[in-house]
């Protein structure tokens, strides 16, 4: 059954199986667990092809795991022209607030003005009203110098002329790609983690399947497909490769740092001019703590590895954050942890990478079918477009947009839920959906608190452990859950706990479990940590 087939020990079935029946030929394989990927897997299986989708890390390891956590619908987008992005976005982001609640949730955004300053109310107003048309309502509002400061009490009040109130959405990333993936197996999709397309299999010039390599331990095995989906994102390149030297994607680095909500405390999202470059700067609440980002940078070459976060971005972010709320007093002491993700844009040549469309592009060659770019809200009109470029090698197809919901409705009714407070119900709806009940009904008396320094119960570690395909325990921490980006040392504050959780549900031995310690510390010490200062170097 779809429901077990992440429990401990099913990749390894999974795995087997697919090794023991290499005649299959499968109608999509999708390289990449990402959103993108995701969303594809999701349409392909309810319209009932055989879908296989893996993964040569862990789902949703790059750029679907490290964004800024923002469903929004591009405001910018309107200034800059590109008038049809910001359409389809915020009608998918009101879509997925509606279709997800808990998991995708409304955020108020706050744009303080200055006198002097760039943009002033009345140009802000006027796209506004563009995007609260788009929307079908109306989220604006106007507030007084002095109703900001009541509001937000550290904001730099210095030439305030007041601030407008409007709307996006935030969620979890990382967990609306298992919603995705969670709903693509329910109709039928194979997904695997730690798995990935070491070569391309072709006749004739023609791609004919996959060349698949378990990264875990080294076997490769061969499978049949009528087409390729590279969804890689801003590894697409290197797969594409195999097929033409065109190199189209431009990988630009974002950055973030989380510090506790208390040291900056805000209710919604602030958005601040940077007082260097003048780009927008996010300040917002997300699982009870404060994140500070973004960057926009050429990140270079990317190989089969996490970014990091360098000395220059955490010191842009701090000046960011110190000059919109200098009250506040915010060191880099406050710091917890930090982020960097990848952005898979499609290059124009332009000079700065801000100035890049954020739309997708899809590459058809001879059975590979590439795409790149695009936003986290519009995974879903993505998805039918890579189908659509696919539809010649699956004919009778139809991959129009019915306007089917992403997510199936369900409304968990286990006695557990119903004891509940509202804003946990809600918590657990939305980020397991289907799941919820199982979850509940595996709830072990003392795992019914929340996380102190999180917003998810003990019980969801557990679930997640259990049943989530989890194979490290970096996937566990800073994937499934997001603790390892909440607390201090990564989560390993409740290291004891955390071991006793992953010896009972992932069969880990003592040793095993000082491998994984170890294995996670090198990670969140490299790309999660805090850039140290060092003579003559930018480095770690």
């Amino acid at each position: 059954m779809w429901q077990k087939s992440w429990q401990t020990g099913n990749r390894n079935q999974l795995l087997e199986a697919l090794k023991n029946n290499t005649d299959k030929e499968w109608d999509i394989v999708v390289a990449g667990g990402g959103i993108t990927g995701a969303g594809i897997a999701r349409e392909a299986a309810r319209r009932g092809l055989k879908v296989l989708l893996v993964d040569r890390q862990d789902f949703a390891w790059g750029t679907s795991s490290r964004s800024s956590k923002m469903i929004h619908g591009g405001l910018r987008y309107i200034a800059s022209g590109d008038i049809k992005t910001t359409m389809h976005s915020v009608s998918e982001r009101e879509r997925l607030m509606k279709e997800a609640p808990g998991l995708v949730d409304q955020m108020g955004y706050l744009m303080a003005h200055y006198k002097g300053g760039f943009p002033g109310p009345l140009v802000f107003n006027i796209l506004l009203r563009i995007y609260d048309f788009f929307a079908g309502k109306r989220y604006r509002k106007f507030h007084k110098s002095h109703d900001v400061e009541n509001l937000s009490p550290l904001i730099n009040a210095h030439k305030l002329l007041g601030a407008t109130q409007f709307a996006d959405a935030i969620t979890d990333d990382s967990r609306l790609v298992i919603r995705v993936l969670r709903e693509a197996q329910k109709d039928g999709t194979t997904v695997i983690n730690y798995v990935g397309v070491d070569a391309l299999i072709k006749h004739n010039g023609q791609v004919t399947g996959a060349q698949l390599k378990d990264t875990e331990t080294g076997q490769v095995m061969p499978v049949k497909a009528k087409v390729v989906i590279n969804a890689t994102g801003a590894w697409g390149d290197q797969l594409r490769g195999e097929m033409t030297s065109e190199q189209h994607i431009r990988p630009a680095r974002g950055s973030h740092i989380v510090v506790p909500g208390w040291r900056l405390p805000v209710a919604q999202s602030y958005t601040a001019m940077h007082p260097d470059d003048k780009r927008p700067i996010f300040i917002y609440p997300w699982e009870g703590r404060t994140v500070v980002g973004t960057t926009d940078l050429d990140n270079g070459v990317i190989g089969n590895h996490e970014v990091a976060m360098t000395r220059d971005e955490l010191e842009y972010l701090m000046q960011a954050a110190c000059a919109q709320f200098p009250k506040a007093g915010l060191t880099e002491q406050d710091i917890i942890s930090s982020w960097a993700g990848v952005r898979p844009l499609v290059s124009s040549g332009t000079l700065n990478p801000s100035k890049e469309k954020r739309d997708h592009s899809i590459w058809n060659d001879n059975g590979l079918v590439t795409v790149s770019g695009g936003k986290l809200t519009t995974f879903r009109l993505i998805a039918l477009d890579v189908l659509k470029a696919a539809e010649e090698y699956l004919p009778g197809v139809d991959f129009s947009d019915t306007g089917a919901d992403m997510f199936t409705q369900y409304e968990p009714d286990s006695s557990l839920f119903n004891k509940l407070p509202d804003y946990l119900k809600k918590r657990i709806r939305g980020h397991y959906g289907m799941d919820a009940d199982r979850l509940l009904t595996q709830i072990q008396p003392d795992e019914q608190d929340v996380i102190p320094g999180a917003r998810a119960l003990w019980a969801e570690l557990r679930w997640s452990a259990g049943n989530e395909a989890v194979v490290h325990l970096d996937d566990l921490l800073l994937r499934r859950t997001r603790l390892g980006l909440l607390l201090e040392q990564g989560g390993l504050i409740f290291a004891d706990r955390i071991k006793t959780i992953c010896q009972e549900e992932l069969d880990w031995s003592e040793q095993h479990w000082q491998q994984e310690v170890t294995r996670y510390q090198s990670i969140w010490n490299t790309y999660y940590s805090i850039p140290k200062r060092r003579k003559n170097a930018d480095t770690r």
